[in-house]
């Protein structure tokens, strides 16, 4: 069964899982491979660690070096090369159009999707002081956050999160923001002081959900994995990655999405900034599960009915 032709051949004894080596990565790579081997006890399931170039590149913004897909591109040369099966990959880490050739074969469950407040001195953004600086890797959080706090002095921060925590903590920054799903995922919860409510900062396309990625017609492979994927969760990220796909959505682009399913119906929140906070252009649309990809083109159109062209334009000239 998990044979095919004219790919690396899978059997029973063996799958081998390709990711990213740090921490966060690993721990998300393990859970995957541990939820595989309680499916299937008689298959050896393994992992290949890689760095890849954006962990190599830890001097400038993922925004100026080509984006979060320099994350993914090692690992998808290893399965293309034979040398793995499949990767693990946080899903706002995915570039919205994969490259031909593969596919997201499971989405997991969601884990906390906010943004976190984390500082040793100040207990919440409302509580910096004029001229903090706050340590930022993404255009979506610096745009809210010039929005909402102009007094404040926001700075890019990059490496993993135990990087960005030394960073904190060696006081390069009075606070930063970070995704509190790989916090408490590596047991760290207890650095944030704050969690920030989608309603002040939007999470990030995809946040605090994995993603198994394999190559395309791989259909054993998607049967394998069947049982690791969460449907509210790809119900969510599908309608997320729709919206930000039609939007042109990448590292260079300040712009949210975040879904939630209430009583059966998907209900969609998404925005596009201006990077300086001064212009936010914001939307929701709800309608069934199964329209998860259509409501994320809906509201895509929304925004740009409403001026979210202009800016998107300024940002690509």
């Amino acid at each position: 069964m998990l044979n095919s032709p004219n790919h690396p051949p899978i059997t029973p004894d063996e799958l081998i899982i390709a990711s990213r080596e740090s921490a966060l990565a690993l721990w998300q790579a393990e859970h995957v491979a541990e939820r595989l081997r309680a499916l299937y006890p008689a298959m050896r399931v393994r992992i290949l660690g890689m760095t890849t170039q954006g962990d190599q590149i830890l001097d400038s913004p993922l925004s100026k070096i080509g984006g979060k897909g320099l994350f993914v591109k090692e690992l998808e040369t290893a399965m293309a090369e034979g040398r793995a099966h499949i990767a693990v990959h946080s899903i706002k880490d995915v570039p919205m159009n994969l490259p031909e050739g593969f596919q997201l074969a499971a989405i997991g469950e969601r884990e906390d999707p906010r943004d976190a407040f984390v500082s040793g001195t100040y207990a919440s953004l409302d509580a910096l002081p004029a001229g903090a600086r706050v340590g930022t890797s993404s255009l979506r959080r610096e745009c809210q956050l010039r929005a909402r706090f102009p007094q404040l002095i926001i700075e890019p921060l990059r490496g993993n999160v135990q990087t960005r925590l030394r960073k904190l903590d060696e006081g390069q920054y009075d606070a930063i923001i970070l995704a509190a799903a790989g916090l408490k995922r590596l047991g760290l919860g207890a650095r944030i002081r704050n969690e920030i409510s989608p309603e002040q900062s939007l999470p990030a396309v995809g946040q605090g959900a994995l993603g198994i990625e394999c190559l395309a017609g791989r259909e054993d492979l998607v049967a394998l994995l069947a049982p690791l994927n969460h449907s509210a969760t790809a119900d969510c990220v599908r309608a997320e990655r729709a919206m930000s796909r039609a939007l042109g959505g990448s590292c260079q682009v300040p712009l949210g999405g975040y879904a939630q399913i209430a009583d059966g119906i998907l209900n969609l929140r998404g925005f596009v900034a201006e990077i300086d906070g001064s212009r936010i252009i914001s939307g929701s649309v709800s309608g069934p599960c199964e329209d998860a990809e259509r409501l994320g083109c809906q509201l895509a159109d929304q925004l740009l009915a409403l001026g979210a062209g202009a800016i998107l334009a300024a940002l690509s000239a």
